[in-house]
Order: structure tokens, then sequence, then C-alpha cells
């Protein structure tokens, strides 16, 4: 594979990260790994270097857009000709991750992104049932998503991706919102490069809670919301 690097976003995963770490090295021996610590209080930062993974450290905490575009700049100010995301949960597969690298690789696409609600290729429609409320805010957003892209996206805030050099710069710069993934769909867009939804099998965190629950799914949603709706707004301003 080209020079490949794997980077990890991470807050307080030092009870995860070790079987994150050993899949990598499994599955993807000659790939550099890098975890993004940002600001953990318990042995993040640590635990990576025991797993042989480069670390960037923030002094507290800046949040998972911070986290994302720090991946992403530390992959293009370096040189590496593709870069892959996963959580740091363990929710990630390695095996499907390693299949969206290959078809980045093969240039078949500038960003490969790995969906839970995509169907195809194998992988049956419906086979995560999430939560009532869950399932109306990814209603809400995959209808927005059609109107502002133009295309169906199922899975917008998936944190699963695959990008070349072209997108390294354009993800690397920081996050205007709190919803980092679809705005950097959003930026893919304008910038005209090939992005696909590939299905993918996810699994469950392996320990801890997501962080994404409750009042926070519902901001999370809103906050989707509101980056679509100036999106759509400075489109139309542009368009004049």
């Amino acid at each position: 594979m080209p020079q490949t690097i794997v980077f990890i976003p991470a807050l307080n995963e030092e009870a995860n990260l070790p079987v994150v770490l050993g899949e990598l090295r499994a599955e993807l021996p000659g790939v550099d790994v890098l975890v993004v610590d940002d600001g953990s209080t318990d042995r993040t930062a640590a635990v990576a270097r025991v797993g042989g993974a480069e670390v960037v450290s923030f002094g507290e905490n800046r949040g998972l857009r911070e986290g994302i575009a720090a991946g992403y700049r530390y992959a293009h100010e370096h040189g590496y000709d593709i870069a892959g995301r996963v959580d740091a949960d363990g929710q990630h597969p390695v095996e499907e991750l390693r299949r969206l690298l290959e078809l980045v690789q093969a240039g078949e696409y500038d960003v490969a992104i790995g969906s839970r609600f995509a169907a195809g290729e194998g992988y049956e429609a419906y086979r995560y049932e999430p939560s009532s409320s869950r399932r109306l805010g990814t209603a809400l957003l995959r209808r927005a998503m059609r109107v502002v892209l133009g295309r169906p996206f199922h899975d917008a805030t998936s944190g699963m991706y695959a990008v070349n050099a072209k997108a390294m710069p354009l993800l690397g710069v920081p996050y205007e919102t709190g919803a980092p993934e679809v705005e950097s769909l959003l930026r893919l867009r304008a910038a005209g490069l090939r992005v696909a939804e590939i299905p993918v099998n996810m699994r469950d965190r392996a320990s801890g809670e997501s962080k994404l629950r409750g009042r926070r799914a519902v901001e999370l949603v809103l906050t989707v919301a509101g980056t679509l709706l100036f999106y759509g707004l400075w489109r139309r301003w542009r368009g004049k």
C-alpha cells in the first residue's frame, strides 16, 4: 500500500485503544498509526505510545472537530499518500477500513466513507435498528443531505474514512461547526472531489458509553440542521 496513515481521535479511551491498535497492527501491518489525544484525563496517550502509535496531544479538551482536523493536517504535512480514520471505541472493524483504503488506493475515489445504512455489495438494507429518537434524527438528516448534496447520503456522521492526498488539506482546515463530518461532506462537494459511500458493518463500542446520547444526540441533530441551513444560504448567495 502507498505511504498510508490511519489516525484515531481519542478522548479517555485507554480501555478501548489496545484492542483497536492491535487490530490495526494485525490487519494493516505496514500502515503508520496516529492517535490524536483530545486532552484526555486518563492514560490514553501512554497506552497509544505503548501500542506503537505516534501521538498528538492537546493540553485541554478541544472537541472532535479539532481532533479530526489535526489528524488530516498531520497526514498532509508529513506527505502521506492516503489517510484513514477510525474511532477509538472499537466500533469500526479494520477489515472494513482496509476495503475503503484499497478503493482510494486504486484511484476509484478521492474519498471513501463507511456507511452503516447504505446497502448493496452483499450488505443488507436495515441491518441496523437505531433507537426511535435516533431513527427520527437520521431520517431528517438523510433528507436534508439529499437536498443540499443533490444525492442520497445515508450515514453523514460516519467516522470511518479513507482519503487521498487531494482531500487531506481540505479536511485538515479547522471546522467551524459542531458537525465536522457533515461539514467535511460539504467541503468535498464544493471542491468537486469524488466521494463514495461504501456499505460496511460496524460493531457496538467495546466499553464505556457513547458520547452522543440523550441531550447531546439532540444537540447534534440541531447542529447538523444549522450547518446545512447555513451552507444552503451561502450557496444561494454565491449563486447571485
